[in-house]
């Protein structure tokens, strides 16, 4: 081992003491979850971007397993193991290695072996408390350890799904401009087609087909899809289960008989995606967007707002924070509030640290029960560059 390679060794080490002390004097415990994990978990949790990038392998037994690409849901399955699916509070902290494939290539910014330090509270009822104290948490490490320059940029799937249900859409629109909402270009596309689409314009699939659909009894939507399969002599391919099948066939018969998205209502969605800017002033600018909208964006906003101060009071610079509407991170698990920590002069795509809530992974990963959870990470290379590049900046 070269003396450069065993003092980078050494600096990373010292700098995840650091962060791990932040972690444990604020009353998490560490944990140590395993390095291979089952990847079906995995493979249902974390969004196509991610799963694609998974190191998948089986082993002699034949079980599917993977090297974690994340500390997140090896630590919901350890709360897990612990508790089974009660919904007892916990905060966890860890610090260690996670794998990721990266299609261009290895670089300083995205190696394929890199560790994370960070914590995760599961089972807190205090949503937005949870959500200030955790940012805060993470902010808190990453300035112990060195860091003096650093923004925070935050976003809300929780406020976005608000909007979408004040402005009345049906639930297979909502869902549809949902799954794409975080994909470029998708989210508007689909907008576009929703408010364009008149009232009785077929699509592709075979009207003989849809006749045969029963909205109101899914069963029997289900045997006229599989005898009309079975008539034609059509075998199923691919991922889509039968249920996922027929969802997608109900929706396409209700839209055949729906009218189009109001072009005003589709116009206040697409102006509530494009805000971006001041956290301070984003609210503001969301509300008057939905000013007109009975009962406007309600509950959503004033925890926008709570949180919000919630961090101010913590010591948080809100000059430093930013909101976009548009703003997710690519592990699909995430259900509301997310954050990313970045600093200048780093690449725009390798944050220093990023977490958010994922109410639902709890009973992907084993819980018979949706449980609240809230968590950060530390990406510990890229912090280390960072607080370096800093120190050179400083120097005489």
């Amino acid at each position: 081992m070269t003396t450069e390679v065993s003092q980078s060794f050494e600096a990373l080490e010292a700098q995840a003491q650091k962060l791990m002390a932040v972690f444990l004097k604020a009353g998490h415990e560490a944990v140590a979850p395993a390095v291979i994990q089952p990847a079906d978990v995995y493979l249902d949790a974390i969004g196509e971007s991610l799963r694609a990038r998974t190191y998948v392998f089986t082993d002699p037994d034949g079980a599917e397993l993977c090297l974690r690409p994340d500390l997140t849901v090896p630590t919901c399955r350890l709360h897990i193991a612990r508790n089974g699916s009660a919904p007892k509070p916990a905060r966890y902290c860890y610090n260690g290695p996670a794998f990721r494939f990266q299609p261009q290539g290895a670089d300083e910014a995205h190696p394929r072996e890199f560790r994370q330090a960070g914590v995760e509270r599961i089972g807190d009822p205090s949503r937005e408390v949870a959500e200030a104290e955790i940012v805060t948490l993470i902010v808190k490490a990453v300035e112990v350890a060195g860091l003096r320059d650093w923004t925070l940029q935050t976003g809300d799937l929780g406020l976005f799904r608000s909007v979408l249900n004040v402005v009345r859409l049906p639930a297979r629109w909502q869902k549809r401009l949902g799954d794409a909402f975080l994909k470029p270009g998708a989210f508007r596309a689909e907008l576009k087609r929703l408010s364009q689409a008149p009232r009785g314009q077929r699509s592709d699939l075979p009207q003989e087909l849809l006749r045969s659909l029963d909205p109101g009894d899914p069963a029997a939507s289900e045997a006229a899809v599989m005898n009309f399969l079975d008539t034609k002599g059509i075998e199923l391919v691919g991922n889509r289960t039968t249920g996922e099948m027929i969802e997608h066939l109900l929706s396409v018969l209700a839209d055949e008989t729906a009218d189009r998205l109001d072009p005003e209502t589709a116009l206040m969605i697409d102006r509530y995606a494009s805000v971006s800017g001041p956290a301070r002033t984003a609210g503001d600018r969301i509300a008057a967007i939905l000013k007109d909208v009975k009962g406007g964006p309600g509950a959503a906003l004033d925890v926008y707002d709570r949180r919000l101060a919630l961090l101010a009071n913590a010591g948080i610079d809100l000059s430093r924070v930013t909101f976009s509407a548009e703003f997710g991170r690519t592990l699909a698990y995430y259900t509301g509030f997310v954050f990313e920590v970045s600093a200048p002069g780093l690449r725009a795509d390798g944050p220093i640290a990023g977490g958010g809530r994922y109410d639902g992974l709890m009973r992907a990963a084993g819980a018979n029960v949706d449980i609240p959870a809230v968590g950060g990470a530390i990406h510990t290379q890229r912090l280390l560059a960072a607080i370096t590049r800093d120190a050179a900046l400083v120097a005489p």
